[in-house]
């Protein structure tokens, strides 16, 4: 074939989501089927959401607010934070590949975990710059083994807390003591989609006054995790003013669509659908923990809606047999797997056929 591809692409491959329910009940003729692989909102999303997505129908012809400055106002309101500050996302994929084309030349080096979303590698190569990986410490960040491996060639370093695949987390204290460390002329990184989830005392549960004191840093936030818009594709990151400009300018003008930015601006104030959605997975996690343990398998703590966890079986074996059996979860490296917490009868299920398929 005579077309030349970029030469970055040779090494990546397309990313593959968690399996469809529909996709699963034509394979294996089946006519329930739960999905607990990608970490979505099992009680879907706030009924204020739905109502301000109707509203807006009417306006499917115009084009979306490419500033969006209703919910930037909003976000602005909520988290006392200067609307300058603020910039809008089709999900935090995109505002991943928006960071790594706004700072990265080829040959620059990003540090990141071993085991982390695997958006922050696959973007890095994308750009032709070099992925330096820091193996985590107990299925947790090292940090202090990300400050050895700064060189004069580090661009940016991706954080991910609480991390996503293990669900672990790393302190407030640990997170500080770590960017006093890193140079200013580095960019920090900090995913915190699963923030609303964390149950711990010692996580920087509000990490917006960091960017007071670092101005190197950008935190991420996302509407698709205990908001329930997944299927919207809304994030918002935070930075300094200067950052946030820069990042502008590569970004596509009209972004996130009106329905998004409607159901997002419903969706941050309805604060019993929020606190519904965590008591809910405080009761499944604890739940699901319980069961493991009776099964001697081991698992990462987690701060997160999700449980990384051994099933002392090829994984892959596992992810097949559950879906025989009506239930999708998400295969990892070797004998891992990784289990959404959902509603507790679909938790129940979940445990009564892992059971059946570890009894064979």
């Amino acid at each position: 074939m005579s077309i030349q591809f970029r030469e970055e692409l040779a090494k990546l491959s397309p990313y593959k989501p968690g399996r469809p329910i529909d996709d699963v009940k034509r394979e294996y003729g089946l006519q329930e089927v739960i999905k607990l692989a990608s970490n979505e909102n099992p009680l879907g999303c706030s009924p204020k959401a739905i109502e301000a997505i109707k509203n807006a129908l009417g306006n499917l012809s115009l084009y979306p607010d490419g500033n969006c400055t209703v919910l930037k106002e909003a976000l602005s309101k909520k988290l006392n934070i200067s609307v300058n500050k603020i910039i809008l996302s089709s999900g935090l994929d995109e505002m991943i590949d928006l960071l790594a084309k706004t700072f990265f030349k080829k040959d620059d080096e990003a540090i990141m975990a071993d085991v982390t979303f695997p958006r922050y590698i696959a973007t890095t190569m994308m750009m032709g710059a070099k992925p330096v990986i820091v193996p985590l410490v107990n299925w947790t960040y090292d940090l202090e083994g990300m400050v050895k491996a700064i060189t004069d060639k580090t661009k940016l370093i991706w954080l991910c807390n609480p991390n996503n695949p293990t669900g672990t987390m790393f302190t407030e204290k640990e997170l500080i003591s770590f960017l006093d460390k890193v140079p200013e002329n580095i960019i920090v990184v900090y995913d915190e989609a699963y923030n609303e989830f964390v149950t711990r005392d010692d996580y920087p549960k509000n990490s917006l006054p960091l960017l007071d004191k670092y101005p190197n840093i950008i935190i991420l936030k996302t509407f698709s995790k205990i908001y329930g818009l997944a299927a919207l594709r809304v994030g918002y990151t935070m930075a300094s003013e200067e950052i946030i400009t820069n990042i502008n300018k590569v970004r596509g003008p009209f972004n996130v669509n009106t329905l998004a930015q409607v159901a997002a601006v419903a969706a941050l104030e309805d604060e019993d659908f929020l606190k519904k959605t965590y008591e809910m997975n405080v009761e499944g996690k604890k739940y699901i923990y319980e069961e493991f343990d009776k099964l001697n398998l081991k698992y990462a703590p987690s701060e997160t809606n999700h449980i990384f966890v051994n099933v002392e079986r090829s994984a892959n074996e596992i992810f097949v047999e559950l879906q025989k059996r009506g239930v999708i979860i998400r295969p990892m490296a070797g004998d891992w797997i990784r289990v959404s917490i959902g509603t507790m009868d679909e938790n129940r299920l979940f445990i009564e056929k892992l059971k059946e398929v570890l009894s064979k």
